[in-house]
């Protein structure tokens, strides 16, 4: 954060500004978000990443401000789909302005998402961002079918998020070696980081909504039990358990049927079959293949401040 604090003001100001609007409810919307105390962890990637590679001009603003918009704009969807009711610790947008307004500022953050990474003036950047977007869209649609199904299996499981969160990191770290003209091999190993990262973030994160609090989450503890999400802490403990313990979450997660105690006791079978602990340690180890990508760079401050984000990261559930 302090080696790229003079950048990420420049970043947010510029969040602010392609928020503006004739609509006044997009630039309350948008407000809204991003007031709410957000890390701002993929846009500080773009910025880190492009300057590890000794990158000098503006553009690695704009196509941090561009990821920030992109990243904002799944948020806004993802609470309709999902039908959040909070988001980092503060009603949502859709809690507060409806379904269709929530969806149609995400549609305009996107449109301007893209008109700033076009004003960059890289094609390469530009493939990155627009094809991290596709997957992104296709990481959810993933997440919907396998949703309430038991039957998923792990391998499925990480490929819907690899769709829906790595892909956003990896582009996030990949656009800056680009813009700053460095070698394939840097380029490529950039956004492994990136890959992995976002990988071990989001096994951190179903870890967390059963053994995390409202504050650390932003949402409330043990939503993606409530809508029914099939994690990877469920399927592990699914596979490990009894008869009994399959009964339970083909009751609660495949139809929905859900009592006031059955949280608890998802945490309790949880806890018995060492799933948060397993998924943990997965998360650990994409967060090792993280570091290890690392190795494109010579050893510097950005490079040591790009290995403490995965280990603040993976720390978060410690």
């Amino acid at each position: 954060m302090q080696l790229v604090d003079a950048d990420m003001q420049r970043v947010n100001q510029m969040i602010l500004d392609m928020a503006a609007a004739n609509a006044e409810m997009i630039p309350e919307i948008a407000r809204h978000l991003i007031d709410s105390g957000g890390k701002r962890l993929r846009p500080m990637l773009t910025l880190a990443a492009a300057l590890a590679c000794g990158y000098r001009g503006d553009g690695h603003v704009k196509l941090a401000a561009t990821v920030e918009f992109m990243h904002t704009a799944t948020l806004l969807h993802d609470d309709v789909v999902d039908e959040s009711e909070l988001r980092r610790g503060k009603p949502s947008a859709r809690m507060v302005w409806g379904n269709q307004a929530s969806v149609l500022v995400g549609d305009y953050l996107l449109g301007q998402a893209f008109r700033t990474m076009v004003e960059v003036g890289s094609l390469d950047a530009l493939a990155v961002l627009s094809r991290a977007a596709a997957v992104i869209a296709e990481g959810e649609v993933l997440q919907l079918v396998a949703a309430k199904h038991l039957s998923t299996s792990e391998e499925q499981y990480l490929q819907v998020i690899n769709a829906k969160t790595a892909a956003l990191f990896s582009a996030a770290t990949e656009v800056g070696p680009i813009i700053a003209g460095s070698s394939a091999k840097v380029r490529a190993g950039l956004a492994d980081y990136g890959t992995q990262l976002g990988l071990a973030f989001q096994l951190v994160d179903d870890a967390l909504d059963y053994g995390g609090s409202s504050m650390t989450l932003g949402k409330k503890v043990g939503d993606d039990f409530r809508e029914g999400k099939v994690t990877l802490p469920i399927l592990i403990a699914a596979a490990r358990g009894g008869d009994d313990d399959r009964a339970f979450w083909q009751r609660t997660i495949e139809q929905g049927d859900i009592e006031d105690a059955d949280l608890d006791h998802a945490i309790e079978l949880l806890g018995k079959h060492q799933a948060i602990a397993a998924t943990v340690e997965r998360a650990r180890a994409y967060g090792d293949k993280a570091i290890a990508a690392l190795e494109v760079l010579e050893e510097g401050p950005y490079r040591a401040a790009l290995e403490d984000v995965v280990y603040f990261c993976v720390s978060r559930v410690s």
